[in-house]
């Protein structure tokens, strides 16, 4: 099994990220809001995902972009579950992380909330 999040698997385009917003659903799991929509992807293509971090909280770009990486690499290391659960009932899904805390993580941290988030994912999509 690869461990990778190549550029097919990243959520990049504006109109798919805007729908996601508008039409999505979403929760809270602390520190993270994460949205998500069935459907509206590429064919063949079965999750997406896209990561942020709000300027608000994090003037410096350095903080935004630690933050997006190490949600990223949690991400990449569990996605596997919630994958094969989409590939086997043929549902598409484009998810957004948004990191609304307040002070900077550690990967620990990260690490245990994605893996909460993409379980409630499996149980939502279920």
């Amino acid at each position: 099994m690869k461990f990778t999040l190549g550029k097919e698997e990243r959520l990049k385009s504006r109109k798919l990220i805007e729908q996601l917003f508008r039409e999505g659903k979403s929760f809270a799991l602390f520190p993270f809001r994460v949205f998500y929509m069935s459907g509206g992807l590429p064919p063949g293509i079965f999750l997406q995902a896209g990561f942020g971090a709000g300027n608000r909280n994090f003037k410096k770009a350095v903080d935004r972009n630690r933050i997006k990486r190490l949600t990223r690499e949690a991400y990449r290391l569990q996605k596997h579950a919630l994958e094969e659960h989409l590939r086997a009932k043929a549902q598409p899904l484009a998810l957004f992380f948004i990191y609304v805390g307040k002070e900077l993580p550690d990967y620990p941290v990260v690490s245990a909330k994605i893996g909460l988030a993409l379980q409630k994912l499996i149980k939502e999509t279920a």
